[in-house]
């Protein structure tokens, strides 16, 4: 797999994963429920970029972030839950 530059940008209530690629942007963006949950709602890449790795990436940083800071996801966002299906071993972070 690839690697991407993977940046986090956060408000109070929302965020997002993203990175650009080729001039181009893709990203994972979420929900806050409180301090121990997030509900992934989109990934969004664009289709010239599609089968490169990029909307895993995204869901793999949100994984380690999930680990390291101690809080759950609810994978509401169709690639997510399709990402943890293929990937039982990130089922600890899964809500």
């Amino acid at each position: 797999m690839a690697d991407f530059a993977i940046s986090k940008e956060e408000a109070e209530t929302r965020g997002r994963y993203f990175t650009v690629v080729d001039g181009m942007e893709g990203e994972l963006t979420f929900s806050k429920m409180g301090e121990t949950a997030v509900i992934a709602d989109h990934t969004g890449v664009p289709e010239t970029l599609a089968g490169r790795g990029i909307g895993k990436a995204l869901v793999e940083a949100m994984i380690e972030d999930a680990r390291n800071m101690g809080f759950k996801i609810m994978p509401l966002c169709p690639f997510v839950r399709r990402q943890y299906a293929h990937h039982p071993e990130w089922k600890d972070t899964m809500m």
